[in-house]
């Protein structure tokens, strides 16, 4: 049985449009949604609306229920519609008329909102160490090359020296600084939105500080307006963090592929993590470069979808909400991938310094030559002439 349903039984057309992919979706939810559950049950207890051993009923057949989630036999249906259904259902088919007190003083948007934010929490945790095994992977890749000098490059073309240290550090920083974005977007959605109900409060007096201590928020979203306006805009700052680290990793792929060009041959990668051909059995392709390089646009295209889904609503919950959910787990499992594989290729990376030394012709030195002369006390300008006559 639903949660809203009285006696109008929804027809089945409708009820497969407006659940969508939500059984599918939730998968990843119920953990969280027994969790949130068993807070919210040990605030009731507390507040004198169930008793000490309702309490510990509950506890303990959501515990089980995580259990059986793990073991792939928790089944959530489509006349379900939802994880949260499917887990009150199996509480009042269990427990009786005691799984049918677990909804009192929540609304399912507020019971949502809980399990989506717990999810995201643990989950911007696995991108954030994703990021960190990538950092590690690059350190140890500045530490072992990092004095070798090659070519860097404007437009496409040989410019100056640079040194493999330098090229890593700049990607060791730039992932120190999407880190911090990513802590940041964890420590604004870590709010607990559970006793708001629908957006306007319950009738009832709920200890939310409570609720929001034993399940390890920071703080509690006190305006229950908020709570459901904020729903779309807390998810868009997650994603706009984890474009960022999307677009540092597409600019190290895109590097990595050209460094490695045979022609080139700066960088090595591992034969193990490149393909061959079908047709050519001469080929190494950098396929997992470019899967990287190709899924920052995926992730942008989930950021669109969150703020425009969000764009018009009156204040207060639309069923369009529920459209939020699906790219920003698509973003975060991207994320977490990208990250993890990246820093697989960090710490199996290679430089041959015999091809970077190859690379540094003289022309690349120009500038260098330059600031001889301006050491000497030349004026730049006449230096850059000088040196520049060489090259017309």
């Amino acid at each position: 049985m639903k949660l809203w349903q009285k006696k109008t039984v929804l027809d089945p057309r409708i009820e497969r449009f407006t659940v969508g992919d939500d059984p599918l979706l939730d998968r990843k939810l119920v953990r969280f949604d027994c969790e949130a559950s068993m807070a919210h049950a040990r605030m009731l207890g507390k507040i004198g609306v169930l008793k000490p051993g309702e309490v510990r009923r509950l506890v303990s057949e959501l515990k089980e229920i995580i259990r059986l989630d793990a073991e792939g036999k928790f089944t959530i249906r489509q006349e379900d519609e939802d994880c949260h259904t499917a887990i009150e259902n199996r509480l009042t088919r269990i427990l009786g008329n005691l799984g049918k007190k677990i909804h009192t003083a929540r609304s399912r948007n507020d019971q949502v909102l809980a399990a989506l934010r717990l999810y995201y929490k643990e989950a911007l945790s696995a991108c954030d160490r994703a990021a960190l095994s990538y950092i590690r992977g690059l350190k140890r890749f500045k530490s072992g090359y990092g004095r070798i000098r090659l070519p860097g490059y404007t437009h496409t073309r040989k410019a100056m020296a640079s040194t493999v240290g330098l090229w890593a550090g700049a990607f060791i920083e730039s992932m120190e600084d999407d880190r911090r974005l990513l802590r940041f977007a964890s420590e604004w959605l870590d709010q607990c939105p559970l006793g708001t109900g629908a957006g306007y409060g319950v009738p009832l007096h709920v200890n939310r500080s409570f609720t929001a201590k034993l399940l390890g928020f920071k703080r509690v979203q006190r305006n229950p307006m908020y709570v459901q306006n904020s729903r779309g805009k807390f998810e868009s700052l997650m994603v706009h963090a984890m474009v960022q680290a999307l677009l540092d990793l597409n600019r190290a792929a895109s590097d990595l592929i050209f460094f490695s060009i045979p022609e080139i041959g700066y960088f090595v990668l591992p034969k193990t993590f490149c393909t061959g051909s079908s047709i050519m059995p001469q080929k190494k392709n950098p396929d997992v470069l470019e899967l990287v390089r190709a899924n920052v646009h995926r992730v942008l295209g989930c950021q669109a979808q969150l703020l425009s889904t969000t764009v018009n609503l009156i204040s207060g919950y639309h069923r369009d909400l529920q459209l939020t959910k699906k790219p920003v787990m698509e973003a975060l499992d991207i994320t977490r991938d990208c990250l993890s594989v990246m820093a697989l290729v960090a710490e199996r990376l290679k430089a041959d310094a015999a091809a970077c030394k190859r690379g540094l012709t003289e022309d690349v030195l120009a500038t260098e030559r330059v600031y001889d002369l301006v050491k000497q006390g030349m004026p730049f300008r006449q230096a850059y002439q000088t040196i520049g006559k060489r090259y017309d």
